[in-house]
């Protein structure tokens, strides 16, 4: 037989920041907390942060440089119904937004897809706007 201490120590991955990011967010907000603390940070998370703070669901945000990943605390508004991740990142051609629309929003109304295009990371009203298309990130209502 072989000593207990040889066992394998196996170590949990973390598979996608902003999916990570956005669910800590989601739950947040269902447990009515006024701010939540994210990490790590990464330019993909503070584009998409900047996106829902420019539509009014999420209040100010502040990156803590703690000499590692860094820290994200997020002031919340009790707007965010729900946040998520699209995963894969799917192409969206510049017309074919109306159906990506009727699957993900429940709405026309509010919510927002955000991609990541040639133009920077924006929502789909913008990138309609620029006649662009690109990659779904996810979306936010």
């Amino acid at each position: 037989r072989q000593p207990l201490a040889e066992f394998i120590c196996l170590k949990m991955v973390r598979m996608s920041v902003l999916a990570d990011c956005l669910k800590c967010i989601y739950n947040a907000e269902k447990r009515g907390k006024r701010q939540v603390m994210v990490r790590p940070v990464s330019k993909v998370i503070v584009k998409f942060l900047q996106c829902m703070q420019r539509h009014g669901y999420i209040g100010e945000f502040e990156i803590v440089d703690d000499h590692r990943a860094g820290k994200l605390v997020i002031e919340l508004t009790g707007r965010i119904n729900k946040c998520g991740v699209i995963s894969p990142r799917f192409d969206v051609g510049a017309g074919d937004f109306e159906r990506w629309i009727t699957n993900l929003l429940p709405s026309r109304q509010f919510g927002m897809l955000v991609l990541t295009t040639s133009a920077g990371i924006i929502d789909h009203e913008e990138a309609r706007r620029k006649h662009t298309g690109g990659k779904l990130l996810g979306f936010f209502y």
